[in-house]
């Protein structure tokens, strides 16, 4: 076991040193005790295993902010065995409420440096940005005004060519109306002609219905009578030319139809 009496110099007191070196003691499962000196350092007593308190001397060096170590003191001395932990030998209550402030204190001056640098780096970039953001409004107008006379250009051609469009349509119109009634003229001549032509259409479907039942009712009479005298057979052939001069007649009825629809 080894045991080293360190002592800090710097920015040490009210900045949350001694909690720190507490819990780095502990970590490394060392004994001993850390307290503020009244000019202003911090005293350490740490005592372990050699290597242990190597690394604990070492991490000394590198407090967390806004700690700051400018000096480290270090001195070997003999190990104190009745001390088992590591512990924070505090002040008067008085300096510990001053340690507790001053540490806020520290900590929000730390801060407010910080935030007067990024303000001063940010009042020379917002300037930067300024002065570029003049540099586009002033290309912006220019872009805007060509723009406007360009538009007012292409606003003219348009109303020309509507204007043109306008007198064409109206051209189309006209003649779209005289079209329209031409064919309505003609398409009623169709339809008349084709109400005439469906009326005879109708006329000899009904003679042909006729003519469908004679015809079958002289193929029964043949089926039938087929074999009887030649009274009836005479009786026949004379009803068969007129079903074939009524056929005749019905066909060339049939063909005048078909010549008047085509």
């Amino acid at each position: 076991m080894r045991a080293y009496l360190v002592k800090l110099h710097g920015r040490v007191q009210k900045v949350g040193l001694r909690r720190h070196v507490q819990e780095l003691a502990q970590e490394l499962s060392l004994a001993g005790y850390v307290r503020n000196e009244r000019d202003g350092s911090v005293s350490i007593f740490v005592q372990g295993d050699e290597k242990k308190v190597e690394k604990f001397i070492q991490a000394l060096n590198n407090p967390p902010p806004p700690a700051l170590v400018r000096k480290l003191e270090q001195k070997e001395v003999k190990p104190r065995p009745k001390l088992k932990f590591f512990e924070i030998r505090y002040s008067k209550p008085a300096d510990e409420l001053q340690e507790g402030f001053g540490a806020m204190h520290t900590v929000f001056m730390d801060y407010w440096k910080e935030f007067r640098e990024y303000r001063t780096e940010f009042r020379t970039e917002f300037r930067d940005f300024r002065n570029e953001f003049s540099d586009y409004r002033k290309e912006f107008s220019d872009f805007r005004n060509e723009f406007r006379n360009e538009f007012s250009d292409f606003r003219n051609e348009f109303r020309d060519y509507r204007n043109e469009f306008r007198s064409e349509f109206s051209g189309f119109r006209e003649e779209f109306r005289d079209y329209r009634n031409e064919f309505r003229t003609e398409f009623s001549g169709f339809r008349e002609e084709f109400r005439d032509y469906r009326s005879e259409f109708r006329e000899f479907v009904k003679r042909m219905d006729e003519f469908s039942e004679r015809v079958t009712r002289v193929l029964e009479l043949l089926v039938e009578e087929s074999k009887r005298n030649r009274d009836i057979l005479e009786i026949l052939v004379r009803d068969s030319r007129e079903t074939r001069e009524m056929l005749n007649e019905s066909l060339k009825m049939l063909r005048e139809v078909a010549s008047r629809v085509l």
